[in-house]
Protein backbone atom coordinates (compact mmCIF):
# COMPACT_ATOMS: atom_id res chain seq x y z
CA UNK A 1 0.00 0.00 0.00
CA UNK A 2 1.29 3.29 -1.01
CA UNK A 3 0.31 6.68 0.95
CA UNK A 4 1.29 10.42 0.35
CA UNK A 5 2.16 12.35 3.81
CA UNK A 6 2.04 16.12 3.52
CA UNK A 7 4.44 17.27 6.11
CA UNK A 8 5.27 20.00 8.02
CA UNK A 9 8.90 20.11 8.97
CA UNK A 10 10.67 22.79 11.60
CA UNK A 11 12.92 24.62 9.28
CA UNK A 12 16.31 23.00 10.76
CA UNK A 13 18.90 20.87 10.50
CA UNK A 14 17.87 17.19 10.74
CA UNK A 15 14.52 17.72 10.13
CA UNK A 16 14.21 15.19 7.52
CA UNK A 17 16.75 12.46 9.11
CA UNK A 18 13.95 12.14 11.91
CA UNK A 19 11.09 11.80 9.57
CA UNK A 20 12.79 9.31 7.92
CA UNK A 21 14.28 7.29 11.15
CA UNK A 22 10.00 7.48 12.02
CA UNK A 23 9.63 5.07 8.49
CA UNK A 24 12.83 3.57 9.13
CA UNK A 25 11.58 1.94 12.23
CA UNK A 26 8.65 0.88 11.26
CA UNK A 27 10.40 -1.27 7.93
CA UNK A 28 8.46 1.27 5.49
CA UNK A 29 9.78 2.11 2.01
CA UNK A 30 9.97 5.95 0.68
CA UNK A 31 9.44 5.84 -2.72
CA UNK A 32 9.26 9.68 -3.60
CA UNK A 33 10.25 12.54 -1.37
CA UNK A 34 9.97 16.06 -2.82
CA UNK A 35 11.38 19.85 -0.55
CA UNK A 36 12.12 22.54 -2.68
CA UNK A 37 13.30 25.30 0.29
CA UNK A 38 12.50 28.28 -3.01
CA UNK A 39 9.02 27.03 -3.30
CA UNK A 40 7.72 26.36 0.51
CA UNK A 41 10.52 26.38 3.19
CA UNK A 42 7.82 23.86 5.51
CA UNK A 43 6.04 21.44 3.56
CA UNK A 44 7.93 17.93 2.41
CA UNK A 45 5.91 15.38 0.60
CA UNK A 46 7.23 11.59 0.99
CA UNK A 47 5.28 8.88 -0.52
CA UNK A 48 5.80 5.60 1.20
CA UNK A 49 5.07 2.11 0.91
CA UNK A 50 3.93 -0.26 3.52
CA UNK A 51 1.35 -2.69 5.33
CA UNK A 52 -1.87 -0.99 6.36
CA UNK A 53 -1.22 -0.69 10.42
CA UNK A 54 2.69 0.12 9.95
CA UNK A 55 1.54 3.23 7.67
CA UNK A 56 -0.91 3.88 9.72
CA UNK A 57 1.50 3.64 12.74
CA UNK A 58 3.78 6.20 10.92
CA UNK A 59 0.48 8.57 11.27
CA UNK A 60 0.80 8.29 14.96
CA UNK A 61 4.36 8.67 15.21
CA UNK A 62 4.75 11.62 12.59
CA UNK A 63 1.49 13.31 14.46
CA UNK A 64 4.08 12.95 17.74
CA UNK A 65 7.16 15.17 16.38
CA UNK A 66 4.43 17.63 15.16
CA UNK A 67 5.02 16.59 10.97
CA UNK A 68 1.34 15.92 10.69
CA UNK A 69 -1.10 19.34 10.96
CA UNK A 70 -4.21 19.67 10.29
CA UNK A 71 -3.65 22.66 7.48
CA UNK A 72 -5.34 25.94 8.13
CA UNK A 73 -8.03 26.26 5.22
CA UNK A 74 -8.11 30.50 5.54
CA UNK A 75 -4.81 30.95 5.73
CA UNK A 76 -3.23 32.98 3.01
CA UNK A 77 -1.08 35.21 1.62
CA UNK A 78 -2.21 38.59 0.43
CA UNK A 79 -0.61 41.50 -1.58
CA UNK A 80 -1.38 44.84 -0.91
CA UNK A 81 0.12 48.67 -2.14
CA UNK A 82 -0.57 51.17 -0.29
CA UNK A 83 -0.21 54.82 -2.05
CA UNK A 84 1.59 56.98 0.58
CA UNK A 85 2.70 60.76 0.22
CA UNK A 86 6.23 60.46 -0.47
CA UNK A 87 7.14 62.29 3.22
CA UNK A 88 9.11 60.94 6.45
CA UNK A 89 6.54 58.81 8.88
CA UNK A 90 3.83 58.13 5.77
CA UNK A 91 4.54 54.14 6.31
CA UNK A 92 4.51 54.29 10.52
CA UNK A 93 0.94 54.69 10.34
CA UNK A 94 0.49 51.82 8.34
CA UNK A 95 2.77 49.96 10.33
CA UNK A 96 0.85 50.49 13.76
CA UNK A 97 -2.20 49.56 12.06
CA UNK A 98 -0.72 46.40 11.09
CA UNK A 99 0.66 45.63 14.33
CA UNK A 100 -2.56 46.45 15.98
CA UNK A 101 -4.57 43.48 13.66
CA UNK A 102 -1.16 41.12 14.88
CA UNK A 103 -1.00 40.69 11.21
CA UNK A 104 2.93 39.19 9.75
CA UNK A 105 4.14 40.75 7.08
CA UNK A 106 5.95 38.37 4.64
CA UNK A 107 7.05 40.88 1.85
CA UNK A 108 8.13 44.71 1.34
CA UNK A 109 8.76 46.62 -1.68
CA UNK A 110 8.82 50.27 -1.98
CA UNK A 111 11.17 52.62 -4.17
CA UNK A 112 10.28 56.32 -4.94
CA UNK A 113 9.51 56.76 -8.28
CA UNK A 114 9.34 61.09 -8.96
CA UNK A 115 6.27 61.37 -8.27
CA UNK A 116 4.93 62.55 -4.56
CA UNK A 117 3.72 59.19 -3.87
CA UNK A 118 5.39 55.55 -3.14
CA UNK A 119 3.65 52.39 -4.84
CA UNK A 120 4.00 50.40 -0.92
CA UNK A 121 3.98 46.47 -1.36
CA UNK A 122 3.29 44.66 1.21
CA UNK A 123 2.50 40.87 1.79
CA UNK A 124 0.39 40.28 4.83
CA UNK A 125 -0.59 36.50 6.49
CA UNK A 126 -4.36 36.72 6.31
CA UNK A 127 -5.82 33.84 8.72
CA UNK A 128 -9.00 35.36 8.63
CA UNK A 129 -11.40 37.10 5.84
CA UNK A 130 -13.38 39.11 8.18
CA UNK A 131 -9.91 40.41 10.23
CA UNK A 132 -8.88 41.46 6.51
CA UNK A 133 -11.95 43.30 5.42
CA UNK A 134 -11.78 45.71 8.74
CA UNK A 135 -8.40 46.11 8.50
CA UNK A 136 -8.71 47.38 4.51
CA UNK A 137 -11.77 49.66 5.71
CA UNK A 138 -9.22 51.03 8.56
CA UNK A 139 -6.36 51.60 6.01
CA UNK A 140 -8.11 53.04 3.48
CA UNK A 141 -8.87 56.11 6.49
CA UNK A 142 -4.91 56.48 5.86
CA UNK A 143 -4.62 56.23 2.46
CA UNK A 144 -5.36 54.37 -1.18
CA UNK A 145 -5.24 50.40 -0.60
CA UNK A 146 -5.64 47.90 -4.07
CA UNK A 147 -5.16 44.78 -3.25
CA UNK A 148 -3.01 43.31 -5.78
CA UNK A 149 -3.12 39.60 -7.88
CA UNK A 150 -0.42 37.63 -5.71
CA UNK A 151 1.26 36.25 -8.72
CA UNK A 152 4.04 33.41 -7.48
CA UNK A 153 5.10 33.26 -11.36
CA UNK A 154 7.07 36.46 -11.29
CA UNK A 155 8.11 36.78 -7.87
CA UNK A 156 8.52 34.88 -4.57
CA UNK A 157 6.47 36.75 -2.01
CA UNK A 158 6.35 34.22 0.79
CA UNK A 159 7.30 30.60 1.08
CA UNK A 160 6.64 29.29 4.32
CA UNK A 161 2.94 28.71 3.00
CA UNK A 162 2.83 28.54 -0.47
CA UNK A 163 1.40 25.11 -1.33
CA UNK A 164 -2.03 25.95 1.56
CA UNK A 165 -2.16 29.05 0.02
CA UNK A 166 -2.02 28.22 -3.33
CA UNK A 167 -4.75 25.48 -3.19
CA UNK A 168 -6.69 27.38 -0.89
CA UNK A 169 -6.93 29.86 -3.84
CA UNK A 170 -7.96 26.85 -6.28
CA UNK A 171 -10.44 25.86 -3.79
CA UNK A 172 -12.17 29.41 -3.04
CA UNK A 173 -12.54 30.07 -7.17
CA UNK A 174 -14.31 27.12 -8.04
CA UNK A 175 -16.44 26.47 -5.06
CA UNK A 176 -14.50 22.99 -4.12
CA UNK A 177 -15.29 21.03 -1.40
CA UNK A 178 -12.32 21.05 1.37
CA UNK A 179 -11.69 17.59 0.72
CA UNK A 180 -10.30 18.07 -2.43
CA UNK A 181 -7.55 20.01 -0.84
CA UNK A 182 -4.86 17.29 -0.19
CA UNK A 183 -5.28 15.29 -3.42
CA UNK A 184 -4.81 19.39 -4.98
CA UNK A 185 -1.50 19.89 -3.32
CA UNK A 186 -0.03 16.60 -3.74
CA UNK A 187 -0.16 16.46 -7.52
CA UNK A 188 0.73 20.10 -8.11
CA UNK A 189 3.58 19.26 -6.18
CA UNK A 190 4.12 15.95 -8.02
CA UNK A 191 3.94 18.25 -11.41
CA UNK A 192 5.95 20.45 -10.05
CA UNK A 193 8.85 18.00 -9.14
CA UNK A 194 8.75 16.59 -12.19
CA UNK A 195 9.30 19.68 -14.17
CA UNK A 196 11.47 20.78 -11.89
CA UNK A 197 13.84 17.56 -12.66
CA UNK A 198 13.01 18.66 -16.58
CA UNK A 199 15.32 21.99 -15.91
CA UNK A 200 11.98 24.17 -16.26
CA UNK A 201 11.39 26.86 -13.21
CA UNK A 202 9.25 25.43 -10.31
CA UNK A 203 6.49 28.43 -10.82
CA UNK A 204 6.02 27.45 -13.80
CA UNK A 205 3.80 24.83 -12.82
CA UNK A 206 1.75 26.94 -10.40
CA UNK A 207 1.17 29.65 -13.09
CA UNK A 208 -0.03 27.25 -15.30
CA UNK A 209 -2.58 25.69 -13.18
CA UNK A 210 -3.38 28.67 -11.63
CA UNK A 211 -4.28 30.17 -14.66
CA UNK A 212 -5.85 26.82 -16.02
CA UNK A 213 -8.38 27.31 -12.65
CA UNK A 214 -9.11 30.88 -13.32
CA UNK A 215 -9.93 30.18 -17.06
CA UNK A 216 -12.30 27.04 -15.78
CA UNK A 217 -13.52 29.77 -12.90
CA UNK A 218 -14.20 32.89 -15.21
CA UNK A 219 -16.28 31.33 -18.09
CA UNK A 220 -19.01 29.94 -15.57
CA UNK A 221 -22.47 31.32 -15.75
CA UNK A 222 -23.55 34.37 -17.37
CA UNK A 223 -19.67 34.37 -19.18
CA UNK A 224 -19.56 31.42 -20.19
CA UNK A 225 -20.51 31.73 -24.32
CA UNK A 226 -19.44 29.01 -26.24
CA UNK A 227 -19.05 29.61 -29.66
CA UNK A 228 -21.78 27.53 -31.74
CA UNK A 229 -22.68 27.40 -35.36
CA UNK A 230 -24.75 25.02 -37.38
CA UNK A 231 -23.50 22.81 -40.69
CA UNK A 232 -25.70 21.12 -43.33
CA UNK A 233 -23.66 17.90 -43.90
CA UNK A 234 -26.54 15.92 -45.84
CA UNK A 235 -30.32 16.63 -47.10
CA UNK A 236 -31.61 15.79 -44.13
CA UNK A 237 -29.06 16.14 -41.49
CA UNK A 238 -27.69 18.86 -39.89
CA UNK A 239 -24.41 19.57 -37.16
CA UNK A 240 -24.59 21.96 -34.72
CA UNK A 241 -21.24 22.85 -33.51
CA UNK A 242 -20.87 23.63 -29.67
CA UNK A 243 -17.31 25.10 -28.53
CA UNK A 244 -17.05 26.42 -24.97
CA UNK A 245 -14.31 28.34 -23.97
CA UNK A 246 -12.56 25.27 -21.89
CA UNK A 247 -12.47 21.62 -22.76
CA UNK A 248 -13.79 20.03 -25.75
CA UNK A 249 -16.76 20.74 -28.41
CA UNK A 250 -20.10 19.07 -28.64
CA UNK A 251 -21.04 18.06 -31.76
CA UNK A 252 -24.78 17.50 -32.63
CA UNK A 253 -26.15 15.82 -35.23
CA UNK A 254 -30.19 16.03 -36.43
CA UNK A 255 -31.15 13.96 -39.00
CA UNK A 256 -34.18 12.41 -40.46
CA UNK A 257 -35.80 13.59 -36.68
CA UNK A 258 -33.14 11.64 -34.43
CA UNK A 259 -30.65 13.17 -32.41
CA UNK A 260 -26.76 12.03 -31.71
CA UNK A 261 -24.49 14.03 -29.87
CA UNK A 262 -20.29 13.38 -30.24
CA UNK A 263 -18.82 14.13 -27.07
CA UNK A 264 -19.72 16.46 -23.97
CA UNK A 265 -16.78 18.83 -22.30
CA UNK A 266 -16.16 19.57 -18.82
CA UNK A 267 -18.80 18.17 -15.94
CA UNK A 268 -17.91 21.90 -14.78
CA UNK A 269 -20.56 23.22 -17.25
CA UNK A 270 -23.39 21.00 -17.00
CA UNK A 271 -25.74 23.92 -15.98
CA UNK A 272 -24.44 26.24 -18.80
CA UNK A 273 -24.75 23.39 -21.47
CA UNK A 274 -28.13 21.68 -20.26
CA UNK A 275 -29.20 25.56 -20.93
CA UNK A 276 -28.19 25.39 -24.31
CA UNK A 277 -29.41 21.97 -25.18
CA UNK A 278 -32.61 23.34 -24.24
CA UNK A 279 -32.61 26.20 -25.84
CA UNK A 280 -31.35 24.17 -29.15
CA UNK A 281 -33.64 21.30 -28.42
CA UNK A 282 -36.57 22.45 -27.40
CA UNK A 283 -37.68 18.66 -27.14
CA UNK A 284 -34.41 17.63 -25.04
CA UNK A 285 -35.91 16.90 -21.65
CA UNK A 286 -38.17 14.11 -23.11
CA UNK A 287 -35.92 12.56 -26.00
CA UNK A 288 -33.27 9.50 -25.31
CA UNK A 289 -30.37 11.45 -25.44
CA UNK A 290 -27.36 9.46 -27.02
CA UNK A 291 -23.55 10.46 -27.11
CA UNK A 292 -20.95 9.14 -29.09
CA UNK A 293 -17.19 9.02 -26.97
CA UNK A 294 -14.48 9.94 -29.30
CA UNK A 295 -12.03 8.89 -26.47
CA UNK A 296 -12.14 8.95 -22.97
CA UNK A 297 -10.55 12.16 -22.09
CA UNK A 298 -12.25 14.13 -18.92
CA UNK A 299 -12.45 17.07 -21.09
CA UNK A 300 -14.50 14.95 -23.55
CA UNK A 301 -16.72 12.90 -20.85
CA UNK A 302 -17.73 15.65 -18.71
CA UNK A 303 -21.51 15.26 -18.97
CA UNK A 304 -21.97 11.81 -19.65
CA UNK A 305 -23.97 10.98 -16.98
CA UNK A 306 -26.70 13.51 -18.47
CA UNK A 307 -27.35 10.62 -21.42
CA UNK A 308 -29.04 7.83 -21.48
CA UNK A 309 -27.22 5.51 -23.98
CA UNK A 310 -23.14 6.13 -24.22
CA UNK A 311 -21.83 4.88 -27.63
CA UNK A 312 -18.21 4.45 -27.17
CA UNK A 313 -15.32 1.87 -28.82
CA UNK A 314 -14.59 -1.42 -26.68
CA UNK A 315 -11.39 0.53 -25.54
CA UNK A 316 -13.08 3.62 -24.59
CA UNK A 317 -15.84 1.71 -22.67
CA UNK A 318 -13.29 -0.44 -20.68
CA UNK A 319 -11.82 2.72 -19.63
CA UNK A 320 -14.76 4.59 -18.39
CA UNK A 321 -15.88 1.39 -16.65
CA UNK A 322 -12.01 1.41 -14.86
CA UNK A 323 -12.73 4.60 -13.41
CA UNK A 324 -16.09 4.09 -12.43
CA UNK A 325 -14.68 1.02 -10.52
CA UNK A 326 -12.04 3.88 -8.88
CA UNK A 327 -9.43 2.78 -11.03
CA UNK A 328 -7.10 4.59 -13.01
CA UNK A 329 -7.99 5.22 -16.71
CA UNK A 330 -5.73 4.91 -19.64
CA UNK A 331 -4.16 8.10 -19.32
CA UNK A 332 -4.02 8.37 -15.95
CA UNK A 333 -2.25 5.02 -16.04
CA UNK A 334 0.33 7.49 -17.55
CA UNK A 335 2.60 8.61 -15.24
CA UNK A 336 3.39 11.65 -16.59
CA UNK A 337 -0.15 12.54 -17.50
CA UNK A 338 -1.98 11.29 -13.95
CA UNK A 339 -1.14 14.08 -12.12
CA UNK A 340 -2.44 16.73 -14.32
CA UNK A 341 -6.10 14.01 -15.16
CA UNK A 342 -6.35 14.03 -11.08
CA UNK A 343 -6.11 17.39 -11.06
CA UNK A 344 -8.63 18.05 -14.25
CA UNK A 345 -11.06 15.78 -12.50
CA UNK A 346 -10.81 17.48 -9.03
CA UNK A 347 -11.42 21.05 -10.64
CA UNK A 348 -14.30 20.11 -13.01
CA UNK A 349 -16.09 17.70 -10.30
CA UNK A 350 -15.56 14.90 -13.33
CA UNK A 351 -17.80 11.85 -12.02
CA UNK A 352 -17.87 8.70 -14.49
CA UNK A 353 -21.11 7.46 -16.07
CA UNK A 354 -22.93 4.39 -14.63
CA UNK A 355 -21.74 1.29 -17.01
CA UNK A 356 -24.90 0.20 -17.52
CA UNK A 357 -25.38 2.97 -19.83
CA UNK A 358 -22.11 2.30 -21.75
CA UNK A 359 -23.01 0.37 -25.42
CA UNK A 360 -19.76 -0.76 -26.16
CA UNK A 361 -18.53 -0.87 -29.73
CA UNK A 362 -16.09 -1.38 -32.22
CA UNK A 363 -12.89 -3.91 -31.11
CA UNK A 364 -9.69 -2.68 -32.38
CA UNK A 365 -7.33 -5.78 -33.22
CA UNK A 366 -4.77 -5.74 -30.74
CA UNK A 367 -2.06 -6.77 -33.52
CA UNK A 368 -3.23 -3.79 -35.92
CA UNK A 369 -0.07 -1.89 -37.71
CA UNK A 370 -1.50 0.69 -39.53
CA UNK A 371 -2.31 3.86 -37.61
CA UNK A 372 -5.94 3.46 -37.98
CA UNK A 373 -7.58 -0.08 -38.29
CA UNK A 374 -11.35 0.20 -39.95
CA UNK A 375 -13.38 -1.70 -37.46
CA UNK A 376 -16.95 -1.81 -38.91
CA UNK A 377 -19.62 0.98 -39.24
CA UNK A 378 -22.34 3.25 -37.62
CA UNK A 379 -25.54 4.55 -39.93
CA UNK A 380 -27.62 7.25 -37.87
CA UNK A 381 -30.54 8.59 -40.01
CA UNK A 382 -29.53 9.01 -44.02
CA UNK A 383 -25.94 9.06 -42.59
CA UNK A 384 -23.90 5.76 -43.03
CA UNK A 385 -19.97 6.27 -41.17
CA UNK A 386 -16.90 4.09 -41.69
CA UNK A 387 -15.83 3.17 -37.82
CA UNK A 388 -11.68 3.25 -37.39
CA UNK A 389 -10.09 2.92 -34.07
CA UNK A 390 -6.36 4.25 -33.86
CA UNK A 391 -3.47 2.44 -31.92
CA UNK A 392 -3.18 4.74 -29.40
CA UNK A 393 -0.92 8.08 -30.80
CA UNK A 394 -3.77 9.96 -28.90
CA UNK A 395 -5.46 8.09 -26.27
CA UNK A 396 -6.33 4.00 -26.52
CA UNK A 397 -9.93 3.86 -27.97
CA UNK A 398 -9.47 7.20 -29.94
CA UNK A 399 -12.30 6.56 -32.95
CA UNK A 400 -12.76 8.05 -35.84
CA UNK A 401 -16.21 8.43 -38.04
CA UNK A 402 -15.88 8.79 -41.90
CA UNK A 403 -19.06 9.28 -44.10
CA UNK A 404 -17.55 8.69 -47.50
CA UNK A 405 -21.24 9.64 -49.20
CA UNK A 406 -21.55 12.94 -47.95
CA UNK A 407 -17.83 14.09 -47.02
CA UNK A 408 -18.16 13.97 -43.08
CA UNK A 409 -15.51 13.17 -40.60
CA UNK A 410 -15.84 13.29 -36.74
CA UNK A 411 -12.01 13.04 -36.21
CA UNK A 412 -12.02 13.52 -31.47
CA UNK A 413 -8.51 15.01 -30.95
CA UNK A 414 -6.46 12.55 -33.23
CA UNK A 415 -7.16 16.34 -35.99
CA UNK A 416 -8.59 19.37 -34.95
CA UNK A 417 -8.06 22.96 -36.67
CA UNK A 418 -5.71 24.16 -35.03
CA UNK A 419 -6.18 28.06 -36.82
CA UNK A 420 -9.83 28.04 -35.86
CA UNK A 421 -9.63 28.42 -32.17
CA UNK A 422 -11.02 31.23 -30.36
CA UNK A 423 -8.61 33.77 -28.17
CA UNK A 424 -9.88 31.44 -25.23
CA UNK A 425 -9.53 27.74 -26.53
CA UNK A 426 -6.22 28.72 -27.54
CA UNK A 427 -5.29 30.14 -23.63
CA UNK A 428 -6.73 27.09 -22.65
CA UNK A 429 -5.03 24.47 -24.90
CA UNK A 430 -1.64 26.11 -24.04
CA UNK A 431 -1.87 24.80 -20.36
CA UNK A 432 -2.28 20.55 -20.78
CA UNK A 433 0.90 20.23 -23.10
CA UNK A 434 3.20 21.95 -20.38
CA UNK A 435 1.69 20.49 -17.09
CA UNK A 436 1.36 16.76 -19.39
CA UNK A 437 4.80 17.06 -21.37
CA UNK A 438 2.73 16.45 -24.44
CA UNK A 439 -1.13 16.09 -24.65
CA UNK A 440 -0.56 12.67 -26.14
CA UNK A 441 0.06 9.31 -25.38
CA UNK A 442 2.70 9.05 -28.43
CA UNK A 443 2.97 12.07 -30.32
CA UNK A 444 4.96 10.71 -33.24
CA UNK A 445 2.48 7.86 -33.57
CA UNK A 446 -0.68 10.55 -33.36
CA UNK A 447 1.27 12.21 -36.02
CA UNK A 448 1.09 9.05 -38.33
CA UNK A 449 -2.93 8.68 -37.52
CA UNK A 450 -3.63 12.17 -38.71
CA UNK A 451 -1.76 11.77 -41.55
CA UNK A 452 -4.00 8.74 -42.26
CA UNK A 453 -7.05 10.22 -41.65
CA UNK A 454 -6.38 12.93 -44.51
CA UNK A 455 -4.86 10.14 -46.65
CA UNK A 456 -8.29 8.13 -46.58
CA UNK A 457 -10.44 11.33 -47.90
CA UNK A 458 -10.81 11.27 -51.67
CA UNK A 459 -11.45 14.07 -54.33
CA UNK A 460 -14.12 16.82 -53.02
CA UNK A 461 -15.19 19.13 -50.21
CA UNK A 462 -14.99 17.39 -46.78
CA UNK A 463 -16.37 18.51 -43.63
CA UNK A 464 -13.86 17.39 -40.36
CA UNK A 465 -15.06 18.08 -37.32
CA UNK A 466 -12.69 17.70 -34.79
CA UNK A 467 -13.20 18.11 -31.10
CA UNK A 468 -11.34 21.73 -30.48
CA UNK A 469 -11.94 24.36 -32.55
CA UNK A 470 -14.01 24.80 -35.80
CA UNK A 471 -15.08 22.75 -38.46
CA UNK A 472 -12.61 22.38 -41.04
CA UNK A 473 -12.96 22.37 -44.32
CA UNK A 474 -10.68 20.45 -46.54
CA UNK A 475 -10.19 19.43 -50.19
CA UNK A 476 -7.15 17.02 -50.65
CA UNK A 477 -6.73 19.00 -54.15
CA UNK A 478 -5.69 21.94 -52.21
CA UNK A 479 -2.50 22.52 -50.43
CA UNK A 480 -2.95 22.10 -46.66
CA UNK A 481 -0.91 22.44 -43.47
Amino acid sequence: MRKTYVTTMPNHIGAFLKASECFAQLGINITRVSYNKAVDSHTLFIDADGDADKLARADVLLSEIGYLQAPRSEESIVLLEFSLFDQPGSVTRVLRLIQSYELNISYISSQENGTDYQAFKMGLHVSNGKLLEDFLAKAQEICPVRILDYNHSEKVYDNSIFYQSFVSDLVRRLGLSEDKRNDLLVNANIIMQMLDEKGLSPYKTFESIGRFARLLAVCRGDAFSPRITRHKVADNTEVILIEPPCGSNTAIMVSCGETLFFDCGYALYRDEMTRIFKRLLPDFDSMVKRVCVTHADVDHCGLLPLFDEIIASEETSRCLLLEHGGEYGYREQNELHRPYVSICKILTSYEPPCPDKVVSKWHARTDAIQPLEQVGFYEFGEMRFEVYVGRGGHLKGETVLIDYSHRVVFSGDIFINVHGLTSEQAEYNQYAPVLMTSVDTDPVLCALERKSILQRLGKGNWQIFGAHGMKKDYDPSEKTD
